[in-house]
């Protein structure tokens, strides 16, 4: 009920299992708990939960404005109200490698099984703006080997983003994908790769997992999940579509209250208390209910009532 019964070990084991099927991972954004609940109910592999997302929950810019603190709650609320692994954004690490090492070590006690850091200077731009700045290749491998050596499971995935595809080209990204592999990353993660054929060419020359943003109105154009699959890409994540889907619902019925004057014409947009109520596995909790309070404490039995 309250906690799925799966540990944050076993999601942890379960993702790394999963991966060696060498089948693609779809990895939806989940903005709140109830959006990872429903994420299980329809049957996807896994949960991401995106450091954009979370700015903009927040009312703030994707720009590296939020603590590790706000950042690792939100993503332990999301993580924990699903059996399903979760991987979530740390952006640039909330600081230098000592500061990388605590963000590695507190995302798994609070039971994410995975991260992801990029190689851009704090203050960070979201990954499809232009005029992005990075660190070095140097100061990249050393952050990620102390990530690696921060792990206290080592089925924690550690991802490596890169987003030098816009500002040193095609070529680059491949030479940072591959330092950042010899460094300790699980995963590599090019940002904002420009069509189909550089995601084609990319994986072929990353001898890794790597990992495929989906993500809507930005540089890279939307793959499905089998064009991918034909590439060899390992795992896919939406981070921002659930976000925008419930953003531009509750935009458009706010304006029809405004317009008309009451909901009455857009119920049929909703969803119902009934599914909501499935989602959240309501019975549950009024079953849990019932049998404490039918519950014969002298003969430790339930009663007959």
């Amino acid at each position: 009920m309250l906690f799925p019964t799966k540990t944050a070990k076993e999601k942890r084991q379960l993702l790394q299992d999963k991966l060696k099927q060498n089948k693609i991972l779809q990895f939806p954004g989940a903005f709140s708990p109830l959006v990872s609940m429903l994420i299980e109910d329809l049957g996807f592999d896994g949960i991401y939960v995106s450091g954009a997302v979370l700015s903009n929950d927040l009312a703030l810019p994707d720009i590296g404005l939020t603590t590790l603190t706000e950042v690792s709650q939100r993503g332990r609320d999301i993580a924990r109200a699903s059996s399903l692994p979760s991987i979530i954004d740390v952006d640039t690490g909330f600081g230098e490698p000592m500061n990388l090492v605590r963000s590695i070590q507190e995302l798994t006690e609070l039971g994410l099984s995975g991260c992801h850091l990029e190689d851009q200077i704090n203050p960070k731009r979201c990954g499809h703006l232009d005029n992005k700045s990075l660190v070095s290749v140097e100061q990249m491998t050393k952050k990620i080997k102390a990530a690696a050596s921060a792990k206290t499971d080592p089925n924690f995935l550690l991802i490596a983003r890169t987003d030098s595809r816009a500002s040193e080209g095609f070529s680059k990204s491949v030479d940072r994908a591959k330092a950042y592999i010899d460094a300790g990353a699980d995963m590599i993660f090019p940002e904002a790769l420009q069509d189909e054929k550089e995601f084609e060419e990319f994986k072929k020359q990353i001898n890794a997992p790597v990992m495929a943003n989906m993500t809507e109105f930005g540089k890279s154009p939307i793959l499905t999940k089998n064009q991918l699959q034909d590439m060899g890409y390992s795992l896919v994540i939406y981070p921002v579509t659930t976000l925008r889907l419930a953003m531009k619902a509750v935009e458009d019925g706010l304006k029809h209250i405004k317009s008309t004057g009451d909901q009455k014409d857009i119920v049929s947009n909703m969803q119902e208390r009934k599914r909501l109520y499935e989602i959240l596995k309501y019975k549950d909790y009024e079953n849990f209910d019932k049998d404490i309070f039918n519950f014969d404490l002298k003969n430790n039995k339930k009663g007959n009532k």
